[in-house]
């Protein structure tokens, strides 16, 4: 197997909070399908074991020509391997073109990611056309991408409690004023 194939995979994002342009979600969901050109592609949960992730950046649609979002060399961006999958979190310093991808992750134009990388070790099944990608040897970058490979990532403006948490408070807030207008009748 040649390890020089860097590849591209695409997941989904979000914004968490206004201020710092912080962005949190999943580059990688372990174990969900992607069927595309013909065949089906699921990252294994130990994929990311002895994963080279040192010098990791943030990208929009992986543009070399596009300016660096995050990286993980100044900790702008972290990249947590949990149960779920590969989980990044990224703070956007406030450049004229990260307030522009933000906004459109706030919106909702934005809500995929995708990640590079090179295969160590992948297993094949021919009669399913399914390839297990079984461990990672480079992630060369995480992604803010316009159309995923993957549909199952996620991202978000605030983290994921706290979003949550919000959308229940406000939950609250309006049955509040639906028992007021009924009370006022």
């Amino acid at each position: 197997m040649d390890k020089t194939i860097k590849e591209v995979r695409l997941t989904e994002v979000r914004t968490l909070d206004n201020e710092n342009m912080t962005i949190e979600g999943y580059a990688v969901v372990f174990g969900s399908p992607a069927t595309h050109y013909g065949y089906t592609e699921i990252v294994d949960r130990n994929a990311f074991n002895g994963c080279d992730m040192q010098d990791v950046c943030m990208k929009y649609n992986h543009e070399d020509n596009f300016l660096i979002l995050a990286r993980t060399r100044n900790k702008s961006l972290q990249l947590i391997v949990d149960d779920k999958g590969l989980k990044i979190r990224a703070n956007l310093i406030g450049t004229t073109q990260n307030k522009d991808i933000y906004k459109m992750i706030q919106a909702g134009l934005l809500d995929k990611m995708s990640f590079a990388f090179t295969v160590d070790k992948e297993e094949y099944d021919y009669e399913t056309d399914t390839r297990k990608i079984l461990s990672i040897d480079k992630l060369y970058d995480v992604s803010v991408v316009d159309v995923p490979f993957y549909e199952s990532t996620e991202v978000f403006a605030r983290n994921k409690e706290d979003y949550l948490k919000e959308r229940e408070q406000q939950e609250i807030e309006l049955e509040k004023e639906k028992i007021k207008l009924i009370l006022s009748l």
